[in-house]
């Protein structure tokens, strides 16, 4: 697993990084922090298909984690297509032995709120469709 990667994020993983952990480098687009972090992670041999502590079984078919080199309690769940070489960051989960998130859940939850993604998952789907 040591070979290079050309890394994606989805939406969903800027999102939940920006929530849970935050920048620091205090950009506007977090995707290009994630794809260093995890590329970096990924060259160090920081991946493992064993899924951590507490996630559920039936989401975990298919995906390595790449635990992150500067905050170590953050684990990157990704896609890895080997034949193509490329990883696919899909969403992250906070290890609780480092300790609790950065940001509190009740204000994770506001967000839920005003966030149309997790509102009406197929909207931004349905309006590219629409548009073209």
């Amino acid at each position: 697993m040591a070979d290079g990667v050309t890394v994606a994020v989805t939406d969903h993983a800027v999102e939940r990084f920006r929530q849970r952990v935050g920048s620091r480098q205090g950009g506007f687009d977090v995707r290009p922090e994630i794809a260093g972090r995890v590329s970096s992670a990924w060259a160090a041999g920081r991946v493992t298909s064993e899924p951590p502590p507490g996630a559920a079984q039936d989401a975990v078919r298919g995906s390595v984690y790449v635990r992150d080199l500067v905050d170590r309690g953050v684990i990157f769940v990704c896609r890895h297509d080997r034949a193509s070489r490329e990883l696919l960051v899909v969403t992250l989960w906070e290890d609780e032995r480092y300790g609790t998130p950065r940001v509190d859940r009740r204000f994770t939850d506001a967000l839920k709120q005003d966030d149309h993604a997790l509102v009406d998952p197929g909207r931004r789907w349905r309006e590219r469709r629409d548009r073209e």
